[in-house]
């Protein structure tokens, strides 16, 4: 009897209770997921004596068998297991990976991971193989929560209010493992208040921080910020639809549509096609711009002899820069002495802030093979016109922020420098201060009027669809041209070529006045809670988290409690977009099909 005829009589004797025994499989795959989490979180986030941690990869191992049962039970149950097999190719490679690793232990003797580890001249590796098996099991737990994220597109909710949503739980998430023990160096909990800022401030890719990054975190702390700026810098609807179409699984309307809010994408279709451009987008802007910052280093960094420590230290900034977060490994920030007179490598980092705040559908436009081959044979095609206002807007603001940036400091801040450090120290403050929030000056230091502008900079923020805060720059050309066109006596909103609609000036006007209004508010109750804090410094603080920028006069440490949940506040509408959120609270309007009659009013 084949094998064919065996795997048919089984499967007609189970078949009445196929449904019974998948249905059950899928609901103790989610309660693995959960147990496999909270395996991770106690291997990491406590101590643990050996006996403890043995007992938990044990656990895990066990955990890891259950998944490899319970996908060959589903290829069994399977109508076409081959089908099957290629449409879950990605698991199926995962679980081969550990079958094959088994079978050379206990058939072959012979150890495939430690002889590798061991080709790479580790000899101790049982860590990295801890390592390698809880990786295997973190892969297929985020594989089951994609599967179930993808019924999102069954939830009764606006995609504005699953997109705010999503960045709650991963926020809360953050919270969570920052206040591990492990966490921290002293070894105790982080307060709530503090984890719950740090959280928001990585998540909301501002870089705002209530205590020091380099020195109040151990590496796993790190490690959590760095995937916290990730996550939030790109979107966590962007990372589980890119997985949900890796999968095969397919992205449903609503679930488009959500992308399609996010990226400021004009249709569904676009919005779809752009998720891969995304994902290579950020891995290869952030890997290059991780090489560039290897080689940069200054041999007076205390980490340049060691090259894993260097390594972490140049991938950390650059999806820093790249998500336009701000955080920085280094107590000083890039003011620190071994990296302050770095001016190539500053110029590096100002170059990966701009293309993170340029926005994706630009970079698509611009960078995207099919684009540039369509412009190779027809040079007559332009650019879009949302790629013109985020190109042109964006070098403008560079270019005039830094001229008077060295005007107005170059007898202050920038006393001293001359050449290719004035130029470098004026184009890096001039880019971060839109949105990113780095800084290779004493901020504290500056005047007046510079402070002013910076305000003016951090107000307009980066370009729609990026990974940058503020109004956007689209927001304020529309503003302004509308201005220009009012002066003028003109009825219509032109600009290049185009007719621009009076719905997206009333978008623009929308998003300017709530966010001006919110950061009178957020000032008004600074001003309140830090009265010995002067009114300046508040607004600087202010706008910053609103718009996501993280720069700071050097009050954040020691604002109250009070105060930082003014900001934590301010740096989540900011992310998430004061039209969104207008959008998710807003209640449907049954009709408009109607007019009053006109009235005219007295203005100015």
């Amino acid at each position: 009897m084949s094998l064919r005829n065996i795997k048919e009589k089984v499967g007609l004797f189970l078949y009445p209770h196929k449904d019974l025994v998948l249905s059950r499989l899928r609901f103790l795959r989610v309660l693995a997921s959960l147990g496999a989490l909270a395996i991770f979180i106690l291997y990491y986030g406590f101590p643990n004596s050996p006996e403890n941690a043995a007992y938990l990869i044990k656990l895990t191992k066990s955990i890891f068998g259950f998944f490899v049962l319970s996908y060959a039970v589903r290829v069994f149950f399977a109508a076409d297991s081959w089908a099957y097999l290629r449409s879950s190719r990605f698991e199926a490679g995962l679980i081969l990976l550990l079958l094959l690793d088994v079978v050379s232990v206990f058939i072959l003797r012979v150890n495939l991971l430690e002889n590798f580890f061991h080709s790479l001249d580790i000899e101790n590796f049982t860590p990295f193989y801890i390592l390698s098996i809880q990786a295997y099991l973190l892969l297929l737990v985020g594989l089951e929560i994609v599967k179930v994220s993808a019924g999102v597109t069954g939830i009764k909710l606006k995609p504005a209010t699953t997109f705010i949503y999503s960045f709650m739980l991963l926020i809360m998430s953050g919270t969570g493992l920052l206040m591990l023990p492990e966490m921290s160096v002293s070894g105790i909990s982080m307060p709530f208040v503090d984890a719950l800022f740090t959280s928001v401030s990585a998540s909301c890719v501002t870089g705002l921080v209530a205590v020091d990054t380099a020195t109040y975190f151990t590496f796993k702390g790190q490690l959590v910020i760095l995937a916290l700026i990730q996550f939030g810098g790109i979107g966590i609807l962007t990372f589980a639809t890119f997985f949900a179409l890796f999968l095969k699984k397919g992205v449903g309307i609503s679930h488009q549509a959500m992308i399609r809010d996010f990226m400021s994408e004009e249709s569904l279709f676009n919005a779809k096609s752009m998720l891969l451009q995304i994902i290579v987008y950020t891995i290869v802007i952030e890997a290059a711009g991780s090489l560039l910052l290897y080689l940069l280093w200054d041999m007076k960094a205390p980490f340049y002899d060691d090259p894993g420590e260097m390594l972490f230290q140049s991938v950390f900034h650059s999806v820093s820069a790249f998500c336009n977060a701000g955080f920085s490994l280094f107590s000083n920030g890039l003011y620190e002495d071994f990296v302050r007179e770095s001016y190539i490598l500053h110029l590096v980092i100002a170059g990966i802030i701009f293309f993170g705040s340029l926005g994706f559908p630009a970079l698509r436009d611009i960078f995207s093979i099919r684009n540039v081959r369509s412009r190779l044979t027809a040079p007559w095609k332009n650019w879009k016109l949302s790629t013109r206002i985020a190109l042109y807007a964006s070098i403008v603001l560079v270019v005039l922020g830094a001229a008077l940036f060295y005007l107005l400091e170059r007898n202050g801040a920038m006393q001293g420098q001359t050449g290719l450090a004035a130029f470098a120290t004026a184009i890096f403050q001039s880019v971060t201060t839109r949105t990113a929030g780095f800084n290779t000056i004493d901020m504290a230091s500056l005047g007046t009027p510079i402070v002013i502008l910076f305000i003016f900079l951090m107000f307009i923020g980066a370009s729609s669809g990026s990974t940058g805060g503020g109004i956007k720059t689209s927001t304020f050309v529309l503003i302004f041209l509308s201005v220009i066109t009012t002066i003028r006596g003109k009825k219509n909103l032109e600009l290049g070529g185009r007719s621009i609609s009076f719905d997206l000036l009333n978008k623009a006007f929308t998003v300017f006045i709530f966010s001006a209004t919110y950061i009178l508010l957020g000032t008004f109750f600074l001003a309140i809670f830090e009265p010995q804090i002067p009114i300046l410094d508040l607004v600087f603080e202010e706008v910053s988290a609103f718009c996501t920028v993280g720069l700071s006069r050097g009050i954040t440490a020691g604002l109250s409690t009070p105060s930082k949940i003014i900001l934590i506040i301010s740096m989540y509408i900011g992310r998430i977009g004061t039209l969104t959120l207008a959008f998710a609270l807003a209640s449907r309007v049954e009709t408009t099909g109607y007019r009053y009659p006109k009235a005219h009013i007295l203005v100015g």
